[in-house]
């Protein structure tokens, strides 16, 4: 699955070095979000509002947000990877958002060498993405 949804994401891309819109993006997680939603038990009621900073610290809301970026595979040795990040970056974000995303990234990581597993480093890394700059966090 976790191919099927790269090639899909390199065939929006394919016509446009630039990225994908905003709207775009936000499309293709949806795809990942109903795929992680049910192999971590979360309802929309849990999840549907972490865009908006709202981040419930329940242990299958934080598995289902590393299962997210795990999907985007941008999870190295159980830990949120920099350079995986900005090459998805640059593949999916649209132009103006490409900086200020790299920046917070870049700001965050650190963040979660603070926890033990990958559920709660990444939880804690996103969490800490979007209170850097809530106008350019995206999360389906």
């Amino acid at each position: 699955m976790n191919r099927l949804i790269l090639a899909y994401l390199v065939v929006l891309c394919a016509g446009s070095s630039y990225g994908m819109t905003r709207e775009q993006v936000k499309k293709t997680m949806a795809i990942v979000k109903n795929q992680c939603m049910p192999k971590n038990s979360v309802t929309e009621e849990q999840v549907g509002r972490i865009e908006q900073g709202v981040f419930i610290e329940d242990r299958n809301v934080m598995c289902y947000v590393a299962c997210v970026y795990k999907t985007f595979q941008v999870v190295k040795n159980d830990k949120l990877d920099m350079a995986l990040i900005t090459k998805q970056i640059d593949l999916l974000y649209p132009p103006e958002l490409k900086e200020p995303v790299k920046k917070s990234v870049a700001a965050c990581l650190h963040s979660q060498d603070n926890y033990n597993d990958l559920c709660e480093r990444v939880f804690y890394g996103s969490k800490c993405l979007y209170e850097k700059d809530p106008n350019s966090f995206i999360f389906p």
